[in-house]
């Protein structure tokens, strides 16, 4: 704004545009700017017009595009190794999208029964109003998945790669095998491992989803998923988010990018810890059981994952324990963290009957494996010492 038309100017004119829209700059940022903008102009509107038309990059409404959560999904596309991703609002819009963009009224849909349980629900409730109906699976029974797929021959075949709560590993690459066969779309939620871990579509998956509020933001601060695949589903998913408008605004997107910059360092940590933990669990006289694919070798995981790291996930049981010994065993903690969600930097403990899984009667629990004394834990990068000591006094609490 020039100082000739800014003295012809009102003063509250000049305090509304004095300062925007400043010329280009020649110098490139070392970080990500954050463009907190819902809207972006040209200087003529042909470009606008082919920008709209998708005849040239560039960002006209923060719903279509923001440069900032380009930026998050180019990192994203990066480290699943796909061709894009596309960032939404939670790990519930990528997987609804994601999986919408596979379906229509009357399609089929093949899932993990061992799921996230909002993951189920939104298949069983809202997907199946849609008059899409979703067949429930283990997908450790290989032959049984074959089975299902070929008779019922499905669009989807929904899995994840480490299951929630159990911490199982999936044979992704026989799973997306299966599903090629009748050209079926594999899609994995790939959130438990993250991509340091796993990259699902290097074995076969065609769309991999995350909620980035976990390993990929990492300090619990910031909501956000995503979707990476193929350049042909993006561009349809990218109109789907259009409509849908489950978009990752720019500051979630900005902060779940700088969480990204340390995932290596936190994972690699809290992998390490996890053995111990995991370890130190399995001598414990009141524990029953522990889940964790470092504890012994597993085949899929030996093939597939990009290390020796096998995550900060993992469950266990206490034995005899029912709610409220898990509650008691909660309100004991003075480190680790009660607390719905997972991968970051602290320890959280989760009671699936109670959060994740509430959903689901303990019948339908119990026969995948949720019993009533069993505990999920995402292990942080403290001292390790400090995290075994705050477990064995809650469980001296118990009992």
């Amino acid at each position: 704004m020039g100082s000739a038309q800014a003295t012809t100017r009102g003063f509250g004119t000049t305090a509304v545009h004095a300062g925007e829209r400043p010329p280009h700059p020649d110098f490139v940022p070392t970080t990500t700017p954050l463009y907190l903008s819902s809207s972006f102009s040209y200087d003529d509107a042909s470009t606008s017009d082919a920008v709209f038309a998708n005849e040239r990059a560039g960002y006209v409404y923060t719903r279509y595009g923001n440069p900032t959560t380009r930026a998050l999904e180019t990192a994203i596309a990066a480290l699943e190794g796909t061709e894009d991703a596309i960032a939404f609002s939670s790990g519930m819009a990528a997987i609804h999208n994601a999986i919408l963009n596979e379906v229509k009224a009357g399609s089929r849909i093949v899932a993990a029964r061992e799921l996230y349980g909002a993951s189920t629900a939104v298949l069983v409730n809202l997907f199946a109003s849609l008059d899409v109906e979703t067949t429930f699976v283990d997908v450790f029974d290989l032959d049984a998945v074959a089975a299902v797929v070929e008779e019922i021959r499905p669009r989807v075949l929904y899995f994840e790669t480490i299951s929630n709560p159990l911490v199982r590993v999936a044979d992704v690459a026989a799973l997306a095998e299966i599903a090629r066969r009748v050209r079926a779309t594999a899609i994995v939620d790939n959130t438990f491992a993250s991509p340091l871990l796993v990259n699902p579509v290097r074995h076969g998956a065609h769309v991999v989803v995350h909620s980035t509020t976990k390993y990929l933001g990492g300090h619990g601060d910031v909501t956000g998923g995503a979707v990476a695949t193929d350049a042909d589903r993006a561009l349809e998913l990218r109109e789907l988010a259009k409509l849908t408008g489950g978009i990752a605004g720019p500051f979630d997107a900005w902060l779940t990018l700088r969480g990204i910059k340390t995932l290596p360092l936190r994972v690699k940590k809290q992998s390490e810890n996890a053995v111990a933990v995991a370890r130190w669990l399995a001598a414990h006289p009141k524990i029953g059981r522990v889940h964790y694919p470092g504890l012994a070798s597993s085949g899929p995981a030996d093939r597939q994952f990009n290390s020796d790291l096998r995550g900060g996930m993992l469950s266990f049981e206490i034995v005899g324990a029912g709610s409220a010994e898990a509650h008691r065993f909660l309100e004991a903690l003075r480190l680790c963290v009660p607390a719905t969600t997972l991968g970051d930097v602290y320890t959280l403990v989760l009671y699936p009957p109670m959060s994740s899984h509430r959903g689901m009667e303990p019948e339908e629990r119990a026969a995948i494996g949720i019993g009533e004394g069993l505990l999920r834990l995402s292990v942080g990068i403290e001292d390790v010492e400090d995290i075994i000591a705050d477990l064995n006094q809650a469980l001296d609490a118990i009992c």
